[in-house]
Parts: C-alpha cells; structure tokens; sequence
C-alpha cells in the first residue's frame, strides 16, 4: 500500500491526466480517480514512462480519499454543471471536516459560490480554480486563479507555486484571486478576452491574405516576424506555426482545407453577458462572439455569396494595387491598438464585478498571473501590469499615459485598416468595434442627447441638462404640433 499521498485529482481527461502529472512531477505524490477506470489505468501507465512520477491509480472513491493524507485536498476536472454536483456527491460520502474540494473546471462562478454554501454545511472547504493553458499548460505550467477559502488555498499554496507557469521576472503565475467565484469569473473574463484576441488576429489574417494577396509562406514569415516585437504571444506564435504546416492528406496547406466555422464552450457567451448585466461595454469582446454565430451559418453564407455575386460582389470588392509592406504594418499597428481596447473592456468588466460582489480584485496581479501559461500570455501584460502599478485607480487602460501614446501614435493606421477592409467588403468586426469603443471613449460630447430627447418625447423618461441640475420633461409632441399648424 502506497504511503498517504499529499493531493488527490478525479477527472482524468486531457486536463485532468495533463495536471496530476506535472503536480507528480513537482514531487508532490498524487492519488487519482476517474469514474471510467480505463483512464486511471492509462494515466499511472504515461506516470511510468514520463519518469516513474509519484501516481498511484483508484478504482472507487472510497479507497481513493482514504488515500490522501489529511486535511484531503481533492482537484475535480470534469464537465462543469451537473458532472460537477454528482463528482462531489460521490467524493463528500468520504471526505471529513476540514478537508477540501477544488473545481478545476470553466464553472459558472454562481455554480461555485452555491456549492461553496452547500460544502461550508457539510464542515469542508471549497475553491473554484481557473485554469489557463490548454493541455500543454495543464502539463507543463498552467495559469492558475484559484478563489474562494482561502484557508484552501494555504493548504495547497506550496503545490500551486511550484505547479503554475514561471515567468523569470514576475514569478509564478498564481495568486490567490479573492472570495466567492471570483476565480471562476476571472477565468471567464480571461477567456472572453482570448475570443476577442483570436478574433482579430483572424481579421488581421483575412485584410494580408485576402487584399494583400499574401501566401501562407509569406503570412508564416510576417506572424513569425510579429513575435519578436510588440506583439509577441502566444496566439501569435501558434498562428505563425499553422501558416507553415503542410496538408498531410492532400497538396497545400492545412489552413486552407479547414472549414470556416468556429465552434465554443459558452464562456464568450457568459462574459458578453455578464457585461450586459453590469452595464460595462465590451464591443470587441461582442464581436467576436457574433462572428463565431455568423460563421455557424456556413450554408447560409454559401447561398448568399451566389446572390450577390450577380450584385457585382466577388469575395472582395476591389481589385486595388497595395503596397504589402506598408499594408504589413499597417495591420501590425492596427491590431495592436485593438488589443489594447479589447484588453481595457475585459479589465473594466472584472473591477465592476469585483466592486459589486465585494472581491477587492487586484487587477494588477491579474495581469501578472496571465503572463505566462495561459492562453493569452503576451509581452505585453506586463504593460498592463505596470500600468495598474501606476494608479491601481486607472479608469481605463486607454488613458494610462503609456496606452495613450500608443494609440495616438498608431490611430492613422488602424484608420487605414479598417477603411481599406470596408472598401474591400470584408468585415473586420473586431477592430471596427475597438475603433468604435475608443473614438466614443475619446468624445466629450457624443449624440446621445438626441436619444435621451427621444426617450422624453414618446415615453416621457425626462432628460438632465448641461448648463442646470435637476431632471426635466418638455411636452415636446405639444410643441412639434403647434410648431406644424
């Protein structure tokens, strides 16, 4: 019989088999448990070959808890929702006072925080942590945002900070991310951000390929070049990679036989509407979640390219000569300044939770932790975490005096872009909503007085004025109607 092991980990899937490895590899002994017992047999095989990590398989939860030393500190990974109830049904039958459950998985952090409540009666201690990474960072080095007791999360502090992604000059990538679901809904935020990010860099792909008649060679060497700069991340890098693959089934390549329809899990969806609800604008993020809608409708879009078509529509309006060098950085500019704007939303709808909920959120750290491991790690979080460093106050990202030169210096470009693809029928609904977003941000006076107008005049909703306090209502239908004898 195998000594108590120090952590244990249901949920053997990709991410779950990935992350007990790396935690077995950081020298923590693990135990692990999944309902199909197939997969607890694979994943104590792939610990022998990575190295004889310290794994030790279960066939039953019972065995499987009794197994870790106490106070038990059990990571799920399954399927967030119902999966998750009946995992911690099943582990609680076993589990005692003091001991604690992490869900690992993308959870609605409503989900989390109810299940908190419910674990908190039963004596246990509940987390729901975000993890950043896909496979690779699950076994390598993820990014971690863990929240929720933080007694928890001292008990299993020393094997996040070994577990978690490190970054040379800003260390692991975790921190403790503050009560309730807060972890959920950071990683939630993180992944809308990501939609946003991957978005654009697709726009950026469509205006190259599609008016700059670039190659997949010269798109491979163009994303390749962008690492090295401003721009460097991983989406970037992973993008520069995809260019260069051959197709292994047919001539070309691959890039161009896979079908245009982006598939999702529903944590954009969530961060769109969270955003709604909280009244904080995040276009970018919106747009991006249209675009993976309209992409859906792959027959729809195939019969309507043959309707217009006869309209004079080819698949790009115009047949205009460009200059690909000065377009390449045009578009570098343009997508760079669009990050910023999706990036500012994603930040302002996590400070306006954090303040309704009460979870003192450290917007900074928050950046530091995205630096490496997750999903959108890029040079330039450290920007944004210096920025917070700045004024942990900043209203926007747009206004912190570095962004703020940034953009000034690159809107004539960005301008460029975006005109270039409507000309050219080709939508870039990222970067226009980003442009929107900051040209309205920039405004001291924008024409919503004409709406608030509006509103007075059929549902008299009355308006405010510039130049006295207090609300007035005008009977503006009165006065158009005599205006009109």
């Amino acid at each position: 019989m195998a000594p108590p092991t120090r952590i244990g980990l249901a949920g053997l899937a990709v991410m779950g088999q990935n992350l007990a490895l790396n935690i077995a590899e950081k020298g923590f002994p693990i135990s692990v448990y999944n309902r199909t017992t197939s997969k607890v047999d694979e994943t104590v095989e792939r610990a022998k070959k990575e190295g004889d990590l310290p794994v030790y398989g279960f066939h039953d939860p019972e065995s499987f808890v009794q197994s870790i030393q106490k106070p038990r500190v059990v990571i799920m990974l399954v399927k967030a929702g119902a999966p998750v109830d009946q995992t911690i049904k099943t582990l609680s039958a076993y589990l005692e006072k003091g001991d604690c459950i992490i869900d690992g998985g993308n959870e609605w952090y409503e989900n989390t925080e109810r299940r908190q409540k419910e674990m908190s009666a039963l004596g246990l201690l509940y987390l729901g942590m975000g993890v950043s990474g896909g496979e690779e960072g699950a076994r390598n080095g993820p990014s971690l945002m863990p929240g929720g007791s933080f007694e928890a999360y001292k008990y299993i502090e020393d094997i996040l900070l070994k577990v978690a992604a490190q970054v040379p000059d800003s260390g692991p990538c975790v921190t403790y991310i503050g009560k309730g679901g807060s972890g959920n809904f950071v990683k939630m935020v993180h992944n809308g951000i990501e939609y946003g990010d991957m978005q654009l860099i697709s726009e950026a792909y469509d205006v190259l390929k599609s008016v700059g008649k670039l190659s997949n060679e010269e798109l491979h060497s163009v994303f390749s070049e962008w690492n090295k700069g401003e721009l460097l991340s991983f989406l970037i890098e992973i993008t520069a990679d995809i260019f260069g693959i051959k197709d292994d089934k047919a001539d070309g390549y691959l890039v161009d036989k896979v079908l245009d329809k982006t598939g999702m899990k529903g944590t954009g969806k969530w961060t769109v509407q969270q955003a709604a609800d909280l009244s904080i604008a995040a276009p970018t993020i919106a747009a991006s979640l249209d675009s993976r809608f309209l992409s859906g409708l792959k027959e729809e879009r195939v019969e309507a390219a043959t309707v217009f078509k006869s309209g004079g529509f080819g698949d790009v309006l115009t047949d205009q000569v460009v200059d690909k060098a000065r377009l390449i950085d045009d578009v570098r500019q343009a997508l760079y300044a669009s990050k910023i704007c999706s990036y500012a939303q994603g930040m302002n709808l996590i400070r306006a939770k954090s303040i309704e909920k009460g979870w003192d959120l450290k917007l900074g750290e928050l950046a530091r932790i995205w630096k490496g491991g997750c999903i959108i790690r890029a040079i330039f979080l450290d920007r944004i975490k210096k920025a917070y460093d700045r004024n942990s106050d900043l209203a926007n990202l747009l206004v912190d005096p570095e962004f703020a030169k940034e953009i000034i210096d690159r809107q004539s470009a960005w301008r460029r872009v975006v005109c270039l693809a409507i000309n050219s029928g080709i939508s870039t609904p990222g970067m226009s909503a980003s442009l929107a977003y900051f040209d309205t941000y920039r405004r001291e006076r924008v024409p919503a007085n004409l709406v608030q107008a509006q509103r007075d005049y059929f549902g008299a909703h009355t308006y405010e004025r510039v130049d006295m306090d207090g609300s007035f209502h005008t009977e503006w239908f009165k006065i158009a109607k005599k205006l009109k004898d």
